[in-house]
């Protein structure tokens, strides 16, 4: 009687899984019955389905900490906030592409069913306690992803960054999962509090062997990320796939590459830190440097912001680099934070496309001011937050993660951190330069339903109500890390 009471209790625990699960059925089938003309309802079944996701997410959440399947599945607050973080921006994406898919006629219900199934990738990830059922997770997003990119299948660009990136992606996938072997091999367990154990329990574990098998998950952690030398694959598929996707991938997956390190490394490795730092610091100085610098060079918006993702992506791995409770919640709020101002910078690239025409160039932003007052004031707020410039929330993210990185005695670090967010301001007030200071070489009126409207102008908006507030969202992080 015991056993079937534990195991009702595991379900109930999984239970926001199992519904999402349960879910992307029924979306699939319902989508099989609308016909292209009244392929909105897709879209809204999907909506709905992630409102009723958010509130399964709210009910199931245990009191505390709670392992369960024989040790491959963990809630947890971790968990917790980033898994309902990810169903908010799965939904903003939904949102902010649904108008520009009917207007480009790729509006299928392909887009909304693989859109789930790579949350439901996420979200195993972002609960796994094992590393084989976090590379069930990650695989499961990857797959959904390979084949967003190819959605249009009429576009040879879209076709050729997703062989790129399901090449790569493969090769990545292959590391990893040849990394894990060797930490199996090497700690006999699977699940991260058991191999936790058996490295702090036997130090002659933190040896060559074992440094082999992290050098290959790290390589896979650094590829999920899109960080140097592993980022060939994120500018060319920013650019390549249409911006929808570029939205999609751009958003929810960077939490649960973040679930990945945290997990990984923290979790399961933490007692090798001063072996997996060495590693973390190169990649994460590389992507500061390669990321800032060469998106200076960037004329297409989609590829700029690619590379600023590089650079961002080396302020989060620096504050896990200093291996306190401190840098890990730095690391949580920076990329809550950042993104927010990604979701609504790519959203105003969507809006600013129409009917055969994406405005994928700098220069489509020229004379913006005087076109939309309105969105480009947003589009200021979002480069101003990215750029980390007072009082927006991306000042406090990167204010964060220097105070973390000073305080684990890194000063030097620190500077290079402050030299390269100024080098960083540049391509990001270039923007706002040709929406204020340039002439308009399009007229074209802004079109976008009045919902899109306003959730694009709240997102935007929330980049300076939690620059003016951080606090709440700051001790919250604090709370789940610190």
């Amino acid at each position: 009687m015991t056993g079937h009471v534990m195991n009702l209790m595991d379900y109930l625990v999984a239970a926001p899984e199992i519904t999402l699960l349960g879910l992307i059925c029924v979306v699939l089938i319902a989508d099989l019955f609308i016909d292209n003309e009244h392929r909105v309802r897709t879209f809204w079944i999907s909506m709905l389905s992630l409102a009723l996701l958010l509130a399964v997410l709210g009910w199931s959440a245990p009191d505390a900490r709670t392992v369960i399947f024989s040790g491959s599945y963990v809630s947890d607050p971790l968990s917790q906030i980033l898994k309902v973080a990810a169903v908010i921006f799965v939904a903003i994406t939904f949102m902010y592409s649904r108008d520009y898919l009917r207007a480009n006629d790729i509006h299928k219900g392909e887009f909304y069913l693989l859109g789930l199934i790579g949350l439901l990738g996420m979200m195993i990830m972002m609960s796994a306690n094992s590393l084989l059922t976090m590379y069930l997770g990650l695989e499961t997003l990857a797959l959904s992803q390979y084949a967003l990119v190819a959605i249009d299948r009429n576009n040879v660009t879209s076709a050729e960054a997703a062989m790129k990136y399901f090449i790569l992606g493969a090769i990545a996938s292959g590391s990893l999962l040849y990394g894990i072997s060797w930490i199996y091999g090497m700690t006999g367990s699977l699940q991260f509090h058991e191999i936790a154990a058996a490295v702090s329990a036997d130090p002659s574990l933190n040896d060559l062997p074992l440094w082999f098998g992290l050098a290959f998950v790290i390589v896979g952690i650094g590829f999920k990320f899109g960080a140097v030398p592993f980022h060939m694959w994120l500018p060319d598929v920013y650019q390549g796939a249409r911006t929808p996707v570029t939205l999609y991938i751009a958003t929810a997956p960077k939490l649960a590459a973040l679930a990945l390190i945290l997990r990984i490394l923290v979790d399961g490795l933490g007692a090798l830190h001063e072996t997996w730092a060495a590693m973390i610091l190169v990649i994460a100085v590389l992507s500061l440097l390669v990321g800032n610098f060469v998106a200076i060079a960037q004329t297409n918006i989609k590829r700029m912001l690619g590379y600023s993702t590089i650079g961002h992506v080396g302020f989060v791995l620096l504050a896990i680099f200093c291996g306190t409770g401190q840098g890990n919640a730095a690391a949580l709020f920076y990329m809550l934070t950042y993104v927010i101002a990604a979701a609504g910078a790519f959203g105003i690239v969507i809006l600013l496309s129409r009917r055969g025409y994406d405005a994928e160039f700098l220069s489509d932003f020229k004379g913006l001011g005087t076109r939309s007052p309105w969105f480009a004031l947003m589009m200021m707020f979002l480069m101003f937050s990215m750029a980390g410039v007072p009082p927006f929330v991306g000042f406090f993210a990167k204010l964060n993660v220097i105070s973390a990185v000073i305080d684990s005695g890194y000063t030097g670090l620190a500077v290079l951190m402050l030299l390269v967010t100024v080098i960083g301001a540049y391509y990001y007030l270039r923007v706002i330069w040709y929406m204020y200071f340039e002439e308009a070489e399009d007229q074209a009126v802004l079109q976008a339903s009045a919902d899109t409207k306003v959730v694009l102008s709240l997102n935007s908006v929330a980049v300076l109500a939690l620059g003016i507030a951080p606090g709440w969202l700051l001790a919250l992080c604090v709370q789940i890390l610190g």
